[in-house]
């Protein structure tokens, strides 16, 4: 089996669908198989083979999508490069995965690099078509890497079948088929965009790009006028929508369901987005390494809304201590999970492998503990994890409680060194107006334990984020030290 055998499935089954939309360019699934074995043989040309390393530095173009799936078809595996990086940034990382070559839209960036631009099709029709391709569902096809890597890279490489049983995670927990318009707004290097891209096709779906950077006017008028029916959006993305979406009707009227990843909602920017951008929300907790482990959908009742939801179809979940030991129900702990999507380990990096590839489970790194019902609870990052002398304690808890306060709109806590108890703890609070410290240690002294209660807590506008909405917590470690 070879993913892209689905593509020429496709292709005999529903020719004349929209495969991929970009603006009012179609390419139909006809269209597409022809230039996925064209651009599979076109690869080989310039000296990839079976088992070699591709990068793809691209932007999110028709011609990215289409090469991720001619990677795949040509037996090669896909390195994953944000064309955003500078030159020695890509050429980092393609040299520690040992790249054969990297495509790439401007000539000169990097040594190996082959250019992928306006003409590149031209000679896709000189090339033997027919030539035959390899076909092993236990070869590598796509280096799952962290997006951001941009230092010491690591990541593992999932097979096709891998790949694929992921895949079918999506149609059957996310309800993704073959009736959907994806409309794919985040860059495809993003792991979400890839994967949720390539299944779409997988399926027989259409993909709808509309890349960034733009406007969230743009892009609720891009969900209407291609009838979008699934999208993947970040959280910082989602509130910068409830800033300009209208009081009464939603901003996605047309949209079946909209997910978000790459960090979690508070449980009252999950009603707000329930009600004011698109009934059917999906908060989807994972990781590019190892794949998605749980939801939290639209149906789940209110009392779950501070979870990362549900298990998803054929994942398994456990709550260990350092031993490994599973812990009793409710117990924080680390989080470890297995699937028929879970890699072997790192690419390249026994090192890693063994720090988070386990007896067939995955380390996310990530501490938690489930309820009675299997609902899952994150605790913050195991790098994350506050030890004052001796005791853990976990960011997660304090941060629920701060928000708990009717003027606090987001925190993030985390430690800071103190000679005396190893770890003090810090709070930084984005406020309504009202707010003062002392009410919101006194807030704290009410419902946590003593040892617990923030020793520093600080009032400020915005909290550094990622793209993806996650807090860049050494920005406040450095506002911290200077204070």
């Amino acid at each position: 089996m070879n993913l892209a055998d689905m593509i020429s499935h496709q292709a005999r089954r529903r020719p004349g669908h929209a495969a991929i939309v970009v603006g009012d360019a179609v390419i139909t699934y006809g269209e597409l198989d022809p230039l996925v074995r064209g651009a599979a043989a076109w690869l080989v040309d310039q000296g990839a083979r079976q088992g070699n390393v591709v990068g793809l530095a691209l932007a999110d173009t028709a011609d990215h999508l289409i090469l991720h799936y001619a990677v795949a078809r040509m037996g090669g595996i896909i390195l994953p490069i944000d064309w955003r990086w500078t030159a020695d940034e890509k050429r980092r990382v393609a040299e520690f995965f040992g790249a054969t070559l990297v495509l790439v839209a401007t000539a000169g960036e990097i040594a190996n690099g082959v250019v992928v631009d306006s003409s590149w099709r031209d000679q896709l029709g000189v090339v033997d078509e027919g030539r035959g391709f390899p076909d092993d569902s236990d070869a590598p096809v796509v280096l799952s890497l962290s997006s951001g890597t941009t230092g010491r890279p690591k990541g593992p490489a999932l097979s096709h079948r891998q790949l694929l049983a992921r895949w079918i995670t999506q149609f059957v927990t996310l309800t993704f088929s073959e009736h959907d318009r994806y409309l794919n707004a985040i860059p495809l290097y993003f792991g979400g965009g890839r994967s949720f891209s390539m299944s779409a096709l997988y399926a027989g779906a259409t993909v709808v790009l509309f890349p960034p950077p733009y406007e969230p006017e743009a892009l609720i008028d891009a969900a209407a006028r291609h009838r979008a029916t699934t999208t993947l959006l970040v959280p910082t993305l989602l509130r910068r929508l409830l800033g300009i979406a209208g009081p009464g009707e939603l901003a996605f009227p047309g949209l079946r369901l909209l997910l978000s990843t790459g960090a979690v909602l508070h449980p009252e920017e999950r009603a707000d987005v329930m009600a004011r951008l698109c009934p059917g929300f999906i908060n989807y907790y994972g990781s590019t390494e190892g794949g998605g482990v749980s939801v939290l959908m639209s149906h789940h009742p209110i009392d779950k809304a501070s979870s990362v939801g549900a298990t998803v179809f054929g994942v398994d979940i456990e709550i260990v201590d350092g031993e490994d030991a599973a812990v009793a129900t409710g117990k924080t702990g680390r989080i470890r999970y297995r699937g028929p999507g879970i890699a072997d380990g790192f690419f390249r990096d026994p090192e890693a492998s063994a720090a988070s590839f386990r007896d067939g489970w995955f380390y996310p790194g990530d501490f938690g503990r489930l309820d009675g019902d299997g609902f899952l609870y994150l605790a913050g990052r195991a790098d994350d994890v506050i030890i004052q002398g001796g005791v853990n304690i976990y960011p997660a808890e304090i941060e629920e409680t701060l928000l708990a306060h009717p003027l606090v709109r987001d925190v993030v806590v985390i430690g800071f060194p103190s000679r005396d108890l190893g770890e003090e703890i810090a709070a930084f609070v984005v406020s309504s107006p009202g707010a003062n410290r002392d009410s919101l240690i006194a807030h704290c002294r009410a419902r946590l334990a003593p040892y617990k209660v923030p020793k520093s807590i600080e009032i400020i506008d915005e909290l550094p984020k990622t793209a993806l909405g996650k807090v860049v917590k050494g920005d406040l470690a450095a506002l911290l030290r200077r204070d």
